[in-house]
């Protein structure tokens, strides 16, 4: 019992400064990496943007299970511990198969219909996602749980993540095609947004000007860091060292897209082009 008990605290002591791997289809996962690196300043971070193939959303469920195998292969060949599927459709269409396939520990994130359902007082939420995540098994399981007693107004972002991944954020274009997805939202008196892409936190600073102030935002980006953490601990393998960690990020499409929305960030990283 002692020789394993040996063995796996020094597989544990060899684990835990390997990093902490990410990835999206696209920049948008950024949203959610910010928030692990603050909750968990010691851990090592490495991210992939995949954004050759983005978005995930417009994609058959076939094609998004192939995308995050190659993903997680990639994560696990850069020798990450964990692996945070830090999109909603890859996680509501792929990451069951992940976690069958693959002897590491997996993180998801999907909208938080939870706390909206919780909270709402007018019993109308809003879910702005893809086409793709709204259309998994896994989406309307989490509906039927927590939102039985509550309309859910779906609406597909169409064309918003494309916007995103082509830096054009603050541009007169985003603004109109966002208010269109958002306005009837307003008109059928909804009193939260929930944001079922991890792209679509870039995106609060203008939603907060379409919205009335009582309409409340929420994403899954501080909740995914709350889990990840958990599941570090669980599995003995957080970083136990007081040595600040280093922040690595691969994009398979423009280096100056993901820079433009990095910079903002007060945490060191660096940022190069890789082909997968």
């Amino acid at each position: 019992m002692l020789f394993f008990l040996f063995l796996a605290y020094h597989y544990s002591i060899l684990m835990y400064d390997q990093a902490i791997g990410i990835f999206d289809s696209g920049v948008g996962g950024t949203s959610i990496w910010k928030e692990i690196a603050q909750a968990m300043p010691y851990e090592n971070t490495i991210y992939l943007a995949d954004s050759k193939y983005a978005p995930y959303g417009k994609r058959s469920k076939e094609e998004i299970i192939e995308l995050s195998t190659k993903n997680t292969e990639k994560l696990l060949e850069l020798n990450s511990k964990i692996i945070v599927v830090a999109c909603n459709t890859a996680t509501t269409n792929a990451i069951k198969i992940l976690r069958e396939q693959y002897d590491v520990p997996f993180i998801g994130i999907e909208p938080a219909i939870k706390p909206a359902a919780l909270h709402t007082k007018t019993e109308k939420v809003g879910v702005l996602a893809t086409r793709g995540t709204l259309s998994s098994d896994l989406f309307a399981k989490t509906s039927i749980r927590y939102a039985t007693n509550i309309e859910v107004i779906e609406v597909i972002g169409s064309g918003l993540v494309e916007l995103i991944e082509e830096g054009k954020i603050q541009t007169p274009e985003m603004k109109r095609l966002l208010t269109s997805y958002i306005r009837p939202l307003i008109e059928k008196n909804i009193d939260y947004l929930v944001l079922g892409c991890s792209h679509y936190p870039y995106l609060i600073p203008i939603l907060r000007k379409i919205l009335p102030d009582h309409i409340g935002i929420i994403d899954s980006g501080e909740a995914v860091a709350r889990q990840t953490k958990v599941i570090l601990s669980k599995n003995n393998i957080l970083n136990i060292s007081m040595k600040e960690g280093t922040h690595t990020f691969f994009t398979n499409g423009s280096l100056d897209v993901l820079q433009e929305i990095l910079k903002t960030s007060s945490i060191s990283y660096n940022v190069k082009n890789l082909s997968f």
